[in-house]
């Protein structure tokens, strides 16, 4: 194995990649190369990572390439897919990322009710690709996310309630792994691959193509509604009650924040800090008020009430403005079981203290559908918890960063005691190694085994790392 990182730097990595990977379809990209700044960059501006070299695959066999170089050179190796992880987990210094944003193909089979879809692919490419033909699947609540990482890490979203998360749609993934076989992993094919990469990340190979079941969701009935900011405890408290009696059909994930300064919110509302309701719900608007009456009549007069009839991609890429690439992050999480009184009033404390306008806490359901899932089914353990809860302080100026690193941490370390312990993985930075066991909970030792078969040496451990069993 060549210490070729280490002895003769990046520039001496770039020349061997273009001399050792003379087939390669897709794009080589190095620190001397005109487009490596914006190659390299993260959706998170507060990481900053400059890798050796860039290899952007065209295709599988680009991928299994760029794993056969790295091994060879004992280059540090990460995956980049959509690139929106909270801890630049998509990148790496003085090493070798593979970058899948070239694969970007989505067939969609209306007669199957399936779609397969890029491992370079974002969430809205393939709501257009699917909403085309009336339908969808689950995903997250930004249009801009990769659907590699989100999968892979579960996927919570807007169709949690009605349909489960991401990976429980999941039906096939094409992998290419740490010894560059290419293998097909399904209930049927090396099924304990595919029960570990249904939560346990990028740990276990480098997912090319996913195959996801559709359901029949066309429009939707989605929007806000917000209240004062200083009513934080009360709609909190309401919503506790409301949502586990719910229909499913009926998604709501509660936030605090600040009502974002352009249309469709009233401009006399512009940058107010509020707390809230997104909605999502599927059927009639009859249907969908009807659902809704119960926190609506329990509560005091909103500042709006925006849910409206929309194409289900509306919905999905509402967000997608307000959070754009570039931003300055610091992202904290937990799962959470119940929220008592004394946890609401930490939520309402820390909703007055937003730092930023784009600030935010979000507390997503994961009752319903995703419940009908065992916690042992596949890897994302926490199928018992009620919400998944991230706090995340935002903002465009890194002149902030502390301010809003200081929010999240100490707004996600207050209600800490009152979590069921562990984290989606999605929602993490780099944490540790006891935070990722107790997000995987009773599921970690299958997974360090399934770990040690499928990736011994651990190549992929830029991410939230599974160390193989000894």
């Amino acid at each position: 194995m060549s210490t070729i990182a280490t002895t003769t730097g990046a520039a001496a990595i770039a020349t061997a990649a273009r001399q050792e990977l003379t087939g390669f379809r897709g794009t080589l990209i190095g620190a001397q190369d005109a487009g490596y700044d914006e190659a390299r960059k993260l959706y998170n501006a507060m990481i900053d990572k400059r890798p050796a070299m860039i290899a952007r695959c065209a295709d599988p066999d680009d991928v299994v390439a760029a794993i056969a170089f790295a091994r060879r050179h004992g280059l540090l190796l990460a995956v980049r897919g959509g690139g929106h992880n909270g801890g630049g987990l998509g990148s790496c210094d003085d090493g070798l990322v593979i970058d899948l944003s070239l694969l970007r193909e989505i067939e969609v089979d209306p007669q199957s009710r399936t779609v397969r879809v890029g491992g370079g692919c974002t969430w809205g490419e393939v709501d257009a690709a699917t909403h085309a033909h009336g339908l969808a699947t689950p995903s997250g609540i930004i249009g801009t996310t990769g659907v590699g990482g989100l999968t892979l890490g579960g996927g919570l979203g807007y169709l949690t309630r009605a349909f489960g998360l991401a990976i429980d749609n999941l039906l096939a993934v094409d992998m290419v792994l740490a010894n560059g076989d290419r293998v097909v992993a399904s209930a049927d094919e090396h099924p304990d691959l595919f029960w570990a990469v249904r939560g346990g990340g990028g740990n276990f190979g480098v997912v090319t193509t996913f195959t996801f079941r559709l359901h029949d969701v066309s429009t939707v009935i989605a929007g806000p509604t917000f209240w004062p900011v200083e009513q934080t405890a009360e709609v909190l408290s309401a919503y506790r009650e409301f949502l586990p009696a719910a229909p499913r059909t009926c998604n709501g994930f509660f936030l605090v924040g600040a009502v974002p300064p352009a249309p469709p919110f009233p401009e006399e509302l512009h940058g107010r800090k509020i707390c809230g309701v997104v909605w999502c719900c599927l059927g009639t608007e009859s249907e969908a008020a009807a659902a809704m009456a119960p926190l609506l009549d329990a509560l005091p007069e909103p500042l709006m009430h925006g849910p409206s009839e929309v194409p289900f991609p509306g919905i999905q890429s509402a967000f997608d403005g307000l959070y754009p690439p570039g931003h300055q992050w610091y992202w904290r999480a937990d799962f959470v079981d119940e929220i008592p009184d004394a946890a609401v009033e930490i939520h309402a404390r820390f909703a007055e203290q937003l730092p930023t306008a784009q600030s935010t806490m979000h507390l997503y359901p994961i009752d319903g559908a995703a419940h009908d899932v065992a916690s042992s089914d596949t890897a994302w353990s926490y199928r018992d918890a009620r919400y998944g809860a991230v706090f995340a302080g935002v903002d465009p100026d890194p002149a902030n960063v502390e301010a809003i690193r200081r929010w999240s941490t100490g707004y996600q370390e207050a209600l800490h005691p009152y979590s069921a312990g562990g984290a989606y993985v999605n929602m993490m930075m780099d944490e540790g190694q006891e935070r990722i066991r107790a997000s995987y909970r009773d599921n970690y030792g299958r997974l360090a085994q399934i770990k040690a078969v499928y990736d011994p040496d651990n190549v992929f451990r830029v991410n939230q790392n599974i160390q193989p069993q000894a």
